[in-house]
C-alpha cells in the first residue's frame, strides 16, 4: 500500500513537471513570436570562391524590392514558408532556408546553382548575343551581373526544341558537361560545344585548330580515354595544328584529317 502511494506521488510529480515544461515552452514560443525582426542576416554559399548573388539581391527578392518589408514585423506575422517560396522563384537560388535566431534576426541561407556550361546563340558576326547558364542538374538559370564563371560555351540546333536538359533524353549532354567540369585538363581545353538537332556533339579546343567530333554523348569515358591518348601520343609528336578534324565516335578507332 505504501509503495502504491509513493508510485502515485511520483506519477503526479512527473505529470506536473511535464505540464510545467509544456507551459514554459508555449510561453517562450508566444514571447518569441511577439518579438520583432531586428534585421535580415543573409548567408550565401560560394561558387568557385565567388557569388552570383549579393546580400542586397537576396533582401530585394525576400521583400519584393521593399514592397513587403520584414524588419519591424513580429515573427508571428512572418510566414517563413512563403518567404522561401518567394526566393525559390528566382533562377539564381537553388535551395534556401529561412529561420530566426534568438537575437531577433531573420536568417536566410542560400545555396546557389553550380554552372557546367553557358548556353548561347550567335549572330552573323559569330559573337554570342544572349545566354544563360546550365546547372549540374540540367536546368537553365540567368547570367549574373556580379560574377562570370569560365565554362564552355554551348550552342546548336538541339536547344531550339529543348528548353531544359532535365529530361531523360538529355542526360548524356549533362553527363558530358559534368565530366568536362570535373577534369582539370578538359576544363581548360574544351571551350565550345555544339549539339546538333539530332544530338550529335562537336567540341572545339582552346589549343589546336581541330574540331572534335564526339557523336552521340554515350560511352563518354571510352571516348575521352581515346581522345586523351591521341593528345599524348599523336599531337605531342605531330604538332597541335596538324589536323583539322578528330573523330572519336566510332568504337576502337580514331579518325583524323
Amino acid at each position: 500500500m505504501f509503495s502504491t502511494f509513493n508510485l502515485n506521488r511520483k506519477l503526479l510529480w512527473a505529470l506536473s513537471a511535464g505540464c510545467s515544461l509544456i507551459a514554459l515552452i508555449a510561453f517562450t514560443e508566444a514571447r518569441q513570436g511577439q518579438k520583432r525582426c531586428q534585421q535580415v542576416v543573409v548567408q550565401l554559399d560560394k561558387v568557385d570562391g565567388h557569388q552570383f548573388l549579393s546580400r542586397r539581391d537576396v533582401t530585394g527578392y525576400l521583400t519584393n524590392e521593399g514592397s513587403n518589408p520584414v524588419i519591424g514585423e513580429t515573427f508571428d506575422k512572418i510566414d517563413f514558408r512563403e518567404l522561401e517560396q518567394r526566393l525559390l522563384r528566382h533562377g539564381l537560388v537553388k535551395n534556401c532556408q529561412v529561420s530566426r535566431d534568438l537575437m531577433g534576426n531573420l536568417v536566410v541561407s542560400i545555396e546557389q546553382p553550380r554552372p557546367v556550361a553557358r548556353l548561347v546563340s550567335f549572330g552573323p558576326d559569330l559573337r554570342f548575343i544572349s545566354g544563360q547558364y546550365v546547372s549540374e542538374e540540367g536546368r537553365f538559370f540567368p547570367i549574373s551581373m556580379n560574377h562570370t564563371v569560365r565554362v564552355p560555351l554551348l550552342s546548336g540546333g538541339y536547344f531550339t526544341k529543348h528548353g531544359t536538359l532535365t529530361d531523360s533524353s538529355s542526360r548524356g549532354i549533362v553527363d558530358l558537361l559534368t565530366m568536362i567540369r570535373k577534369d582539370a585538363f578538359w576544363q581548360a581545353q574544351i571551350t565550345e560545344i555544339d549539339v546538333s538537332e539530332r544530338g550529335a556533339v562537336t567540341m572545339w579546343p582552346a589549343y589546336g585548330k581541330h574540331r572534335i567530333e564526339l557523336g552521340a554523348p554515350i560511352n563518354l569515358e571510352l571516348k575521352f580515354k581515346k581522345l586523351k591518348l591521341f593528345y599524348k601520343s599523336v599531337l605531342s609528336v605531330k604538332g597541335w595544328n596538324k589536323y583539322s578534324r578528330v573523330n572519336v565516335q566510332y568504337r576502337n578507332q580514331i579518325v583524323c584529317e
